[in-house]
């Protein structure tokens, strides 16, 4: 007979075969951590994940223990490639062999019942990395990320950048999506977040980049009157973007920052991001983020320089499937 001291074993549940109900302590709980940590109102995510797992058609696990629900993943492919979307563990259920399960079940289920060549990953809860042996080790590329946050009292000190003089600066509309993707696949050819992300390697994945960060609420709600294009008006075409959200009332996120290579080291990353931080200051936002990875020394270095503080390290995941 086992001992009363015994630990339940955990056991994995498809995510289509429990009710949305039993998930609603657990996302609760991971909407308070959010806001704790980052200002983040995760209440639209969390109202997205219920509605796809009522329907039953979200994929992923749920983590019980002694039959209640203490975690879940989930996930999402297209195109030969996956996404997991978010990993949560109850923090009075958390064990790192807990999320090891999770990410397991779920990249087991891309890699062989879908067929994915290559999985992705930026959650930024996850524990796990650094501390124990991450699911097919063989097949991970592993991108330390900071989370970075600045408060906005500090923006009026910023000088202007005399690049501000020789480009026009515009508030971000509609029309300028299609050539802003192709600025983005310019800007991150050969860059280290096209490993992170491969949807900078090309236009078209630039396209559904900016259709995902302006249309869904996975890096806040798009802020257009802070979000700008930079454009050279002598060469007639956009140099630079810089893309805002809101996270919560008074917080607001940089989710894109680029600038055409040719332009870079001129200003204009700067410039684009302090009047992107000065537009959400003058909307009566208070603070900022941005995440950024570590290997971009040249853009950590600037963010610093501005006075962003690193506030969370986390860890992007890449899965390749050989070749």
């Amino acid at each position: 007979m086992a001992a009363a001291t015994d630990q339940p074993a955990p056991k994995l549940v498809s995510l289509r075969q429990v009710l949305p109900a039993s998930l609603d302590d657990l996302l609760e709980e991971e909407i308070a951590e959010w806001m704790a940590r980052f200002q983040w109102d995760f209440r639209p995510s969390a109202s997205l994940v219920r509605r796809y797992a009522g329907a039953g058609s979200l994929y992923g696990y749920v983590l019980q223990l002694a039959g209640q629900t203490a975690g879940y993943v989930y996930y999402v492919y297209e195109d030969r490639k996956g996404l997991i979307g978010d990993l949560y563990i109850r923090k009075d259920s958390y064990a790192p062999a807990h999320e090891v399960s999770l990410l397991r079940a779920a990249v087991e289920d891309l890699f062989e019942a879908f067929g994915v060549l290559r999985i992705e990953s930026q959650v930024l809860l996850l524990k796990a990395p650094g501390r124990c042996v991450l699911p097919f080790p063989e097949r991970l590329s592993i991108y330390p990320r900071l989370f970075m946050t600045y408060e906005l009292g500090r923006v009026q000190r910023l000088p202007p950048h005399p690049s501000a003089r020789k480009t026009l600066v515009l508030t971000w509309g509609p029309q300028h999506q299609e050539e802003a993707a192709r600025l983005i696949a310019a800007a991150y050819a050969r860059h280290i977040d096209s490993q992170v992300n491969d949807q900078y390697r090309s236009v078209s994945g630039a396209r559904r980049f900016l259709h995902n960060i302006v249309q869904y609420p996975g890096c806040g709600s798009f802020f257009p009157a802070a979000s700008l294009v930079a454009w050279d008006s002598l060469a007639g075409r956009m140099c630079g973007i810089c893309l805002a959200s809101t996270l919560s009332p008074g917080t607001g996120h940089i989710t894109q920052i680029c600038v055409l290579p040719e332009y870079q080291g001129t200003g204009i990353g700067y410039e684009l991001l302090r009047r992107c931080l000065l537009a959400l200051q003058e909307s009566r936002y208070t603070r900022a983020s941005l995440t950024v990875t570590v290997a971009n020394e040249h853009a950590v270095r600037l963010y610093q320089r501005i006075g962003f503080q690193v506030s969370h390290e986390f860890a992007a995941l890449v899965w390749e499937q050989p070749q």
